[in-house]
């Protein structure tokens, strides 16, 4: 599956891109650079078993082992402490960044209830776009029955684009659901 959205990119997307923007080198092409997921856990101060859970969960989904974030600052209004574990992170890159991205548009998208197309303003001026999903239940790869809590994560594309229309328009060819 991985493969199809790279042959994608290779065999179509890239030049209509650069006949569309008018592209004089094939460098200047954007593509996706990497896809960063995160999931914030600050209910882990109480309990130290769920960031076990999370890192699991993002395993399964991502099929890479992910990074446990910890606080910089102790904040006491928060009750944190500087060390704590209090979020997980994933940087996919290369195949396994195809792979999830195809996973997510074609697969688990569309399993979201009452889903309309993900919000085509969430370019950040600089050509990467971010989304959330509430549950992690969309993924096929985690099961209901195993889950402790349903949690949300943060969904990063980092692209190389320069304006949010050139990454729009990469991202709507490599088969992203914009909302009409």
């Amino acid at each position: 599956m991985a493969a199809n959205l790279k042959e994608l990119y290779v065999s179509t997307v890239a030049p209509s891109l650069m006949k569309k923007f008018g592209y004089k080198s094939v460098m200047q092409i954007p593509k996706i650079d990497k896809v960063v997921i995160n999931v914030g856990a600050g209910e882990a101060k109480d309990n130290s078993k769920i960031i076990d859970a999370i890192v699991n969960d993002l395993s399964l989904i991502t099929g890479q082992k992910p990074v446990v974030c910890r606080a910089k600052k102790s904040v006491a209004n928060f009750k944190i402490r500087e060390g704590m574990p209090i979020g997980v992170k994933v940087t996919l890159r290369g195949e396994k960044m195809y792979e999830f991205l195809d996973r997510l548009f074609n697969v688990a998208f569309p399993r979201v209830r009452d889903f309309r197309g993900i919000n085509g303003n969430s370019f950040d001026g600089r050509g990467n776009y971010s989304t959330g999903i509430k549950e992690q239940l969309i993924f096929p790869e985690i099961e209901y029955d195993k889950i402790d809590k349903v949690r949300g994560m943060d969904i990063n594309i980092i692209t190389t684009a320069n304006t949010d229309e050139e990454a729009k328009e990469l991202l709507t060819q490599m088969g992203a659901p914009f909302a009409k």
